[in-house]
């Protein structure tokens, strides 16, 4: 037996997935830092609410970018180049990023931050989706909880650093961590191959139902609508995630509970994401990803008329529980309804669209608070653009329902 091939859904896949799931816990620091110094940053540059989320923006960008290109390099060369590239950018940027002494030179330096952060989680996203088949979904949906992970730890491990101010020290701590951890992980991963000789036609045929089905649309049309859902799901997203620890220093709450808030909302992302690709293994990704716009819609709708301390803990949870599972369930529709060949390159496209989405959506936020001086609006502005997507994916679902009879009345 070939010990570089692995059997799909076999244990080793699974040990495989448990490697990549500890690894973007770790990396994707790279992306969620930036939410956490945001207040740090705000009060050392003196800067607006608006261009204090420069850094998180350019950040965004280079997380996107760089989803789509490692994901590229992930499907020609393997995972080996991209992974060791990355980590070394990720440490180098958290170093240099200590000498910032301006916001734009900060957020020149994020950019890096996030796209090499981006390794750890689309392409990993792409590389797991190759080891499963009957549970691709859950699978997908476990790796993709390592980043909201990540951003539910973090926030407690440096702490410590944001309360005295020492947001350059905490960048120090976390190229510690990373230099250290992620290699050992990745010695023990190694450059695997899926084992493609099993029957795939018959697992699709008895276990798998909707696997061969081609929407009646063309594959480009599939890319290009996702995306934009990507787009205005994430926008809407982006407002409590981004603003929820200055809204709740704006209500005098303090910068220890919006952190932890913040951590209990990511907490229950990650929960979020394991229901919803266990679900969308029961009844299919695209019906599961209009089940959770939906309810980020309905928990958005429910930060405007609550505002006290406790009434945010408990709506934070359920925004997490509504929203955490949905980027996820994007990449799950790539892999069962485009060409195989193809996915890490376009799960990426995908990735790069929600992070347009997640840093105009957090940009934008800001300056509508910046001119009423008070959320309501940008809450408002988010439910608008979330229904927007709810109309794309119900437009998707009409045509997964039409591609179904049609496939019935040819059998038949």
């Amino acid at each position: 037996m070939n010990k570089n091939l692995i059997d799909l859904d076999s244990s080793q896949a699974w040990i495989r997935l448990i490697i990549i799931f500890i690894m973007s816990v770790i990396g994707t620091a790279g992306m969620w830092s930036v939410v956490i110094i945001m207040p740090n940053i705000q009060s050392e540059f003196v800067l607006d609410r608006a261009a204090s989320t420069y850094p998180y923006v350019a950040t965004m960008f280079g997380y996107g970018i760089g989803n789509v290109i490692i994901g590229r390099m992930l499907d020609k060369i393997g995972i080996t180049k991209p992974i060791i590239f990355a980590l070394t950018l990720l440490v180098f940027s958290y170093l240099i990023s200590t000498l910032a002494n301006n916001v734009m030179w900060l957020s020149i330096i994020q950019f890096f931050l996030g796209f090499s952060a981006a390794a750890f989680f689309g392409p990993m996203m792409a590389d797991i989706s190759r080891f499963f088949y009957k549970r691709k979904g859950l699978a997908v949906s476990l790796v993709a909880s390592g980043q909201h992970l990540c951003g539910a730890v973090w926030p407690f491990v440096i702490k410590d650093f944001l309360l005295d101010g020492e947001w350059r020290e905490a960048h120090l701590f976390i190229a510690l961590v990373c230099s250290i951890f992620i290699p050992i992980l990745f010695y023990f991963l190694g450059e695997k191959s899926p084992n493609l000789k099993n029957d795939l036609s018959k697992i699709k045929k008895e276990e798998n139902v909707n696997s061969n089905l081609k929407l009646s649309i063309s594959n480009k049309k599939i890319q290009v609508l996702l995306m934009f859902a990507g787009v205005f799901c994430c926008v809407a997203m982006s407002m409590p995630q981004v603003h929820i620890v200055p809204l709740c220093i704006d209500n005098g709450f303090g910068l220890a509970v919006g952190t932890e808030i913040l951590s209990f909302m990511l907490f229950a992302a990650v929960t979020s994401r394991v229901l919803f690709g266990f679900l969308s293994d029961k009844i299919g990704p695209i019906q599961t990803l209009i089940l959770g716009s939906t309810l980020q819609a309905i928990s958005l709708s429910m930060f405007l008329p609550f505002n006290s301390q406790l009434s945010l803990y408990i709506v934070a949870i359920c925004f997490g529980l509504s929203q955490g599972g949905i980027v996820p369930i994007y990449a799950v529709i790539i892999s069962k309804f485009l060409p195989e060949n193809e996915v890490a390159e376009r799960v990426g496209l995908l990735i790069f669209a929600t992070i347009v989405g997640m840093s105009l959506g957090g940009w934008l936020s800001g300056e509508i608070y910046d001119y009423t001086n008070s959320y309501q609006m940008a809450f408002l502005n988010g439910i608008f653009w979330n229904l927007i997507n709810l109309l794309i994916m119900f437009y998707l679902f009409l045509k997964y329902k039409q591609s179904i009879k049609s496939v019935d009345k040819y059998e038949y």
